[in-house]
């Protein structure tokens, strides 16, 4: 996972040097805070009009909380909606779904969690002429999902912990293409 994360952090470096668009029609970023929480997340955003984009997120966690581990995949599609026109760069709205795919082990129990949810942002990208993009955003979530126990063992009781609303909020840098 470090690996894979190093590697994306040299991809993105790499970029910073190549990419000289004042106003890419792609972007690719990470969230560089993820990485604390065991987490390593991709995004690719692509503009579809000049007001309007899109953009997929995939992640894998490996996050130990107190006594139970998580660890699989999120993907989050998104649409972004940028009202003064300059999609990719400027303020910008964003409705989004995600899914969500773990296993968790506590103790002797083990089971799966999976869930679907969903919200809308309110965020704000930077793309530089150098090519580099930061993007600050946040807004409410919502997720439902099931727990799931293994054969033999109980479900690891998390459901309070990863239901229900919630915030989502990020900052994600990258490159612009």
């Amino acid at each position: 996972m470090k690996k894979n994360l190093l590697l994306v952090c040299i991809i993105i470096a790499l970029g910073f040097f190549k990419a000289r668009a004042q106003n890419p029609g792609h972007t690719v970023k990470i969230n560089p805070i993820s990485a604390l929480l065991s987490t390593g997340s991709v995004f690719y955003e692509q503009r579809i009009s000049e007001k309007n984009s899109w953009q997929l997120g995939a992640a894998y966690m490996g996050l130990k909380l107190s006594d139970t581990r998580f660890s699989g995949f999120s993907v989050t599609p998104e649409y972004r909606y940028y009202p003064k026109g300059n999609a990719l760069n400027g303020l910008y709205i964003g409705p989004f779904a995600r899914y969500q795919n773990y296993t968790l082990k506590a103790d002797e129990n083990k089971g799966s969690y999976s869930s679907i949810g969903g919200g809308v942002l309110l965020g704000r990208q930077w793309t530089y002429g150098s090519g580099f993009v930061l993007d600050l955003f946040f807004g409410p979530s919502f997720n439902s999902g099931r727990v799931k126990a293994d054969d033999g063992s109980d479900a690891p009781d998390v459901s309070e912990a990863i239901d229900g609303m919630g915030i989502r909020t990020g900052i994600l840098i990258g490159f612009g293409f």
